[in-house]
């Protein structure tokens, strides 16, 4: 089973080095390239002012990023998100040079997680043509009409549809026959063709009459029937 996160970031401007900090971080699950609906989205108070041509990128002010938390306070649960998954980002030296910039602020040790760069996908697949998102939007006919600002989690939405074209279109993501060599080392841009598998199984959230419903079924159907074999594990 492959795990895989699209992630993306908004700041405060162009570079963590000149004193410029993450203000939005929005995720999105896939497993086997399929969204499953879980999502990680945070907005954090950089405790700097908002130059305004960010803030003509993304809407986000000053004053209504003053009561949000700080990096360090959601440091931890943002890792048990990730956990050791490879991540999915559009430009990624941008997002991962901030992120690593952030942790090494608090003395976190940064990220490794492999990584796939869209915008080196849609280079490969598509020579000379523009590869922002919003051209890639156009390229595939994504609609992105909701994106009249830039959103970490709006753009990793739609992230996730343009990546999913790059690979070949959505029945891409009913191909199961590529699933887990392992990376070669950490924090690498991996092949498209490298996938992980997904760090910890599902949890089975059923309640107890639904499990003595289906064991119901399950003994209707004969003797030892082959479901219940895998139920029991």
């Amino acid at each position: 089973m492959t795990r895989e996160i699209v992630l993306d970031t908004e700041t405060t401007g162009l570079s963590p080095n000149e004193g410029d900090r993450v203000v939005e971080i929005g995720c999105l699950e896939l497993i086997n390239h399929i969204p499953t609906g879980i999502t990680y989205h945070t907005y954090l108070n950089p405790q700097r002012d908002m130059p305004e041509g960010a803030f003509r990128v993304h809407g986000l002010s000053e004053k209504f990023l003053s009561d949000k938390p700080l990096f360090a306070e959601i440091q931890k649960e943002f890792l048990i998100f990730l956990q050791s998954s490879t991540l999915v980002i559009h430009n990624a030296s941008f997002d991962m040079g901030f992120l690593n910039a952030e942790l090494t602020a608090i003395n976190a040790p940064v990220l490794k997680n492999p990584i796939i760069d869209t915008v080196q996908m849609a280079r490969q697949k598509h020579p000379g043509a523009r590869v922002g998102l919003d051209a890639l939007c156009k390229q595939y006919g994504i609609d992105n009409s909701r994106r009249t600002l830039h959103g970490a989690l709006l753009d990793s939405e739609i992230l996730a549809e343009v990546y999913l074209e790059l690979l070949g279109g959505r029945q891409s993501a009913l191909n199961l026959t590529n699933l887990a060599e392992e990376p070669k080392s950490e924090g690498q841009i991996m092949p498209i063709s490298e996938t992980r598998q997904r760090p910890l199984p599902l949890i089975l959230d059923l309640s107890k009459s639904d499990q003595q419903a289906h064991n119901e079924l399950l003994d209707s159907l004969g003797k030892e029937p082959l479901w219940k074999k895998y139920s029991q594990n």
